[in-house]
């Protein structure tokens, strides 16, 4: 299997992973602790850098940007799917739950109630398992094509320089 569908699964796995995680203890419904959910990037970034540093003497800079896109693809078909078992299967009530966390944090803000209702159903709109896993998978393409843009340039530069290397 080659690198780039390794670190692609690797992604995929490890984010679904942490994402239940985030459901089973409960975290999701923590004003704060719901912010821990990022590390889905820090866990993106992590895999990409280890990847792109693998495939660095092989590829030109494009074929490395290419790579860590195509990388966060199958990452992000991986996450559209656990998202959707997340969503409908596994937390049923996900967005019940983050709706009454949004209400809580804007009447614990003073916000008036007709504003909390008003707030709270206009957040409802998106809030779907479908909008969720679309919106995983684009952020996950996206991330990893930003993320891919930079880690190759060093990832090239530091081949590059290295003695005896021939990129």
């Amino acid at each position: 299997m080659s690198v780039t569908i390794k670190a692609g699964v690797l992604i995929g796995g490890l984010c679904a992973v942490w994402t239940f995680v985030m459901g089973f203890t409960g975290w999701y419904k923590h004003p704060v602790l719901l912010n821990a959910f990022w590390v889905v990037v820090l866990i993106q970034i992590g895999v990409l850098v280890w990847a792109l540093r693998q495939t660095a003497a092989e590829r030109s800079y494009w074929g490395q940007v290419g790579a860590g896109t195509l990388m966060s693809v199958i990452a992000g078909a991986i996450l559209f799917c656990s998202s959707l078992l997340f969503t409908v299967v596994v937390f049923p009530h996900y967005f019940e739950d983050l709706r009454a966390m949004h209400g809580e944090l804007l009447r614990s803000a003073g916000t008036p109630e007709a504003d909390v209702k008003a707030q709270v159903e206009a957040a409802a709109a998106s809030e779907t398992p479908l909008m969720q896993a679309v919106s995983g998978l684009i952020g996950t393409v996206m991330t990893g094509l930003v993320a891919s843009l930079i880690i190759g340039a060093f990832a090239r530069r530091r081949t590059a320089a290295a003695p005896g290397s021939a990129a």
